[in-house]
């Protein structure tokens, strides 16, 4: 939602005056001219600074394709998180801490390989979609129900640090550029694109799941546990529909790195190179097993109550609040992280199992 209001309606003074401050500062209209106007000097002087290192590093990689990143991956690499940033700051996305963190992730995402920043963008922009959907249900499941689900620091870190971890081994290991799955002639490339995908699709999954599966149908959730009804928004419920929320989540990302993969690979390298369309799958199976695992964990890990005054599931004892499932050890920050580091290293693992070698 803009931070400036239609006509013929009030907005608190301060709130008016900063938009008008705000206004008066970056017109709408420049918007554009002010991403380029930063983007392209960032990007040139990274692409100068990485060339002379380059110069100065004696590699046996100097030879390689990928030795010498070109300047348009620089710039595309400064102006798609610069617009993210500032389009989910414009929709109150993410607050401002979130939106720093946030483009320093995309930009390493993006300098790596466009299949990880396509995988961002079905995470972030999806999940935005599916914490706006029936907030007002939401309001009165949720103790701290915040409006439009603005991401700060914690959890653009929680959702997006495994990948972008995996993300700079890759440019550390393999330079920057996007490489088909190959887990016979190219292991580590293959290994670390499930792993940036597995990590995503993970928190893509939950999401959908808990943001969708809460608020669609009727029927109360099951404790993953004891499967024993509980009210909607125990950590760890889980219903039928969630769950195939979390497996549609999780094969969303799939898709959106399976499509960059064919966009941006060379048609000949895809030929040479075993089927690709098993990340769609992989992004399913991810997302499915991601929600489950942390369902399990919130089920046991995270303390669950119902306030007895006001019927909302809250997260703290206390008085008039009747205990549900689980003890207070994890919050939902932790468990999050934790489900996108294993599954973010356990999807690579069993693709190379599973993955069809097309020899």
């Amino acid at each position: 939602m803009s931070s400036i209001a239609p006509h013929g309606t009030n907005l608190p003074q301060s709130k008016s005056k900063k938009s008008l401050r705000l206004q008066m500062f970056m017109p709408e209209s420049l918007v554009p001219v002010f991403l380029f106007v930063v983007a392209i000097p960032i990007s040139m002087l990274m692409w100068i600074g990485h060339l002379a290192f380059s110069f100065f590093k004696e590699t046996s990689r100097l030879d390689s394709d990928l030795a010498v990143v070109p300047p348009t991956r620089w710039l595309a690499s400064t102006l798609i998180p610069l617009v993210i940033v500032l389009h989910a700051l414009r929709k109150k996305q993410v607050s401002t801490s979130g939106a720093a963190l946030g483009s320093v992730i995309a930009f390493i995402l993006s300098l790596a390989s466009y299949s990880f920043l396509a995988c961002l963008i079905a995470f972030f922009f999806s999940s935005s979609k599916a914490t706006k959907f029936r907030q007002e249900k939401k309001k009165k499941l949720e103790e701290h129900f915040k409006e439009g689900g603005q991401r700060n620091w914690v959890q653009v870190l929680c959702n997006g640090g495994m990948a972008a971890q995996l993300s700079f081994l890759y440019i550390l290991d393999l330079g920057c550029g996007e490489r088909p799955i190959n887990f016979v002639d190219d292991y580590r490339g293959s290994w670390l694109n499930l792993g940036v995908l597995g990590a995503f699709a993970c928190c893509n999954g939950d999401t959908w799941a808990s943001e969708l599966g809460t608020v669609v149908g009727k029927a109360d959730p099951y404790l993953i546990t004891s499967w024993r009804k509980v009210p909607r928004g125990t950590n760890g419920g889980v219903t039928i529909g969630g769950l195939i929320f979390s497996a549609a989540g999780g094969a969303l990302v799939g898709v959106f790195h399976y499509l960059a993969t064919i966009i941006f690979i060379d048609s000949q390298q895809l030929v040479l190179s075993p089927p690709q369309w098993p990340l769609i799958l992989a992004g399913a199976l991810a997302g499915f097993f991601g929600s489950l695992l942390d369902s399990i964990l919130g089920a046991s890990l995270q303390y669950s109550g119902v306030d007895e005054r006001t019927g909302i599931v809250v997260e703290r004892s206390g008085k008039g609040v009747r205990h549900i499932s689980g003890i207070r050890f994890l919050d939902n920050h932790c468990v999050n992280l934790i489900s996108s580091i294993t599954i973010g290293l356990l999807t690579p693992r069993l693709a190379n199992i599973f993955w069809p070698t097309g020899y």
